[in-house]
């Protein structure tokens, strides 16, 4: 608060208690006095002098004393500030229903001049005690607020890089996550043709059309209960039965890629671009796990996933090429047709089926 420290506004309809009391203050640089004669002009003054100590006559042509303490109550500049009643009559049932009211001390007048100044200091400071720590506790809900919002934000970020219980463990303080699943199933697929596509296209586009084609999978993935685990420039990788294991992680997948063919045919038509998209998958175990400090990365490992991948690069565009493994998994549910056997790396000549959909 600026000025002195010590604010007073003095409320009394007797011009000689105003001239006594600025009498009184002169002697104190550090108060500063504002007289009012009449409880209205008070009341208008108050929320522009900003009082840190009200003095206010009992008995006023306009108002009632205790009715006035009220009115002050009820403003938001004075409803913390110590208002002191002077009067001339020392009635303890008067004062009774004055502390009832709201007022903070009570003084005969005329008051003595030490005694005046040490009231209006002691209640002052105890006012402006009162707002520091108002303000301090204001300051305290706004930075636990602040903390809260940071904290749902990194909850938020944490869940849309990272499956929900994976996030739900990292916030649990869980070390190192790296987890040996038995049985699942992992889905590769990539846009064929997009390094030629892409390198006359406008940039913009470029992000704009993945941005689209990846938002269209995640989407499909939520509803299959399928988890995505990352977009490698233009391709997109998925698997079922991970985190949380599932008996039919085979056909979770199934259903996704086949979800996936018809969404991004849909798409490539409407768009007119030349593009097909190839999907491999494979059926297996596979280490799933949590890697990097600053940046945070859920990832698989194994056999299945390097499978997987290499299916997905030995497929045809707009067809879904699956393993000898997922197929059996699928069964008679599904309809296929033999690839014959294909040759991958550091797995030979494998037979392989393209998935062409529900039997």
């Amino acid at each position: 608060m600026e000025g002195p420290r010590h604010r007073v506004l003095l409320v009394d309809d007797q011009a000689l208690i105003g001239k006594i009391v600025e009498r009184y203050v002169a002697s104190a640089p550090d108060i500063l006095l504002e007289f009012r004669r009449d409880g209205a002009s008070a009341l208008e003054a108050a929320g522009e002098f900003r009082p840190t100590v009200i003095l206010q006559d009992l008995v006023m042509p306009d108002v009632d004393g205790l009715e006035m303490v009220g009115r002050f109550r009820g403003l938001p500049a004075t409803a913390h500030v110590p208002v002191v009643v002077l009067s001339s009559l020392d009635e303890p049932a008067t004062k009774a229903r004055l502390f009832a009211g709201g007022a903070a001390d009570y003084l005969v007048k005329p008051p003595e001049e030490v005694e005046l100044i040490a009231r209006i200091q002691v209640h002052s400071e105890a006012y402006h005690r009162l707002v520091e720590r108002n303000e301090a506790f204001a300051a305290l809900e706004r930075s636990l607020v602040d903390l809260r919002h940071e904290r749902e934000k990194t909850e938020r970020l944490l869940r849309a890089i990272l499956p929900a219980p994976i996030a739900e463990r990292l916030k649990e303080g869980a070390g190192t996550i790296a987890e040996a699943f038995p049985a699942v199933s992992v889905l590769f697929a990539d846009l064929a043709g997009f390094t030629v596509f892409s390198r006359d296209a406008d940039p913009r586009g470029i992000v704009e059309l993945l941005d689209e084609v990846f938002s269209a999978f995640d989407h499909l993935a939520v509803e299959t209960g399928v988890e995505k685990i990352k977009t490698i420039g233009d391709a997109y990788m998925a698997v079922a039965g991970v985190p949380e294991p599932r008996a039919d992680h085979a056909d979770a997948i199934a259903t996704l890629a086949l979800a996936m063919e018809a969404a991004f045919g849909r798409l490539a038509r409407e768009r007119g671009i030349p593009l097909g998209l190839r999907i491999g998958i494979h059926s297996g175990p596979v280490v799933a796990g949590v890697i990097g400090h600053q940046k945070f990365s859920y990832d698989l490992w194994g056999d299945t996933v390097n499978v997987a991948s290499r299916l997905e690069s030995h497929g045809l565009p707009g067809r879904i090429h699956v393993s000898g493994t997922t197929r059996a998994l699928l069964g008679d549910r599904y309809r296929f047709e033999d690839r014959g056997d294909v040759e991958l790396k550091g797995k030979g000549l494998i037979q392989t089926h393209f998935l062409l959909g529900p039997g």
